[in-house]
């Protein structure tokens, strides 16, 4: 089976333009599966699987504590896998036709106030070494929303310091404009002028944010230069998916103000709501 899912691989890589982190989890899904059936079943190609060893093989990861999150996402790369079998004609059939997600709990997302926000902003002390990196990496992902992958990517060239806007290159290779707030464009150009200069070396590439080495910064990393500071500060339960979640309703708020102040000025009830602009960042 290990033709077969390099052959997929392939395909979500180049045709599909998936990330190496979705890659890398598929083909570790994909992989335990086949030495499970090659072990259990002696199975070794994937027109032998039937839909029998599919749920035979999620109840074993099921009763050995894998939670329901987990076990989804392994059923979506069975099904995507012997999907893309099939419309190859590497199989007769697709064994995961009448195979069903399993039910996740929905919970409310945690969210920061603006409160612990500042808590943790004040946290980070600017007059260190490398305390302007990491304050203007907090602020931008606080008044964006950005992911750390995509913080990790942002290049020089794609910041517009004038427009406030941040050109990043999220999921599945796809380009997005991100505007962003005027205390988070005043952290990045004091961290721009006084302390990136100083980290750039020999294998400094155009990534606005740089290592202690001057090399790119990976998203380990800034992971844990947030959670450092999320630790100072008291947020010790923080996670970085958080910021996303705390400046949804803070831009939806904002728009909704724009929205009903732009009704109240109307003419007519029946009026267009005003398209997205800057305003709601003009005192972020």
């Amino acid at each position: 089976m290990e033709e077969e899912i390099d052959a997929f691989i392939r395909y979500i890589a180049v045709e599909r333009g998936l990330s190496e982190n979705y890659q890398v989890s598929t083909r570790r899904s994909l992989a335990e599966f086949a030495q499970w059936c090659l072990r259990r079943h002696s199975l070794e190609s994937a027109r032998a699987v039937t839909i029998d060893h599919i749920t035979e093989y999620l109840g074993d990861r099921k009763r050995a504590g894998l939670a329901a999150a987990s076990i989804k996402l392994i059923v979506v790369a069975l099904k995507i896998f012997f999907r893309f079998l099939l419309g190859k004609k590497l199989v007769r059939r697709d064994p995961t036709e009448t195979l069903s997600l399993p039910r996740i709990e929905r919970y409310l997302p945690e969210t920061l106030n603006e409160i612990q926000v500042e808590q943790l902003l004040e946290a980070i002390d600017t007059t260190v070494r490398l305390g302007l990196r990491d304050r203007a990496m907090v602020e931008l992902l606080y008044a964006s929303g950005l992911r750390i992958s995509e913080l990790a990517n942002a290049r020089l060239e794609n910041f517009n310091a004038e427009d406030r806007i941040l050109r990043v290159i999220g999921k599945g290779s796809k380009t997005r404009l991100v505007p962003v707030g005027r205390k988070a464009c005043e952290a990045i150009a004091a961290y721009l002028s006084g302390e990136r200069p100083k980290l750039v070396g020999r294998r400094t590439s155009n990534e606005i944010f740089l290592s202690a080495r001057g090399t790119k910064m990976t998203t380990v990393r800034v992971w844990q230069i947030v959670k450092k500071h999320a630790r100072k500060s008291g947020l010790e339960a923080m996670f970085t998916r958080i910021f996303y979640d705390t400046v949804l309703p803070r831009i939806c708020s904002a728009m909704g103000l724009i929205c009903a102040s732009s009704r109240r000025c109307s003419a007519t009830p029946t009026s267009r709501p005003p398209r997205f602009t800057r305003t709601w960042i003009s005192n972020a």
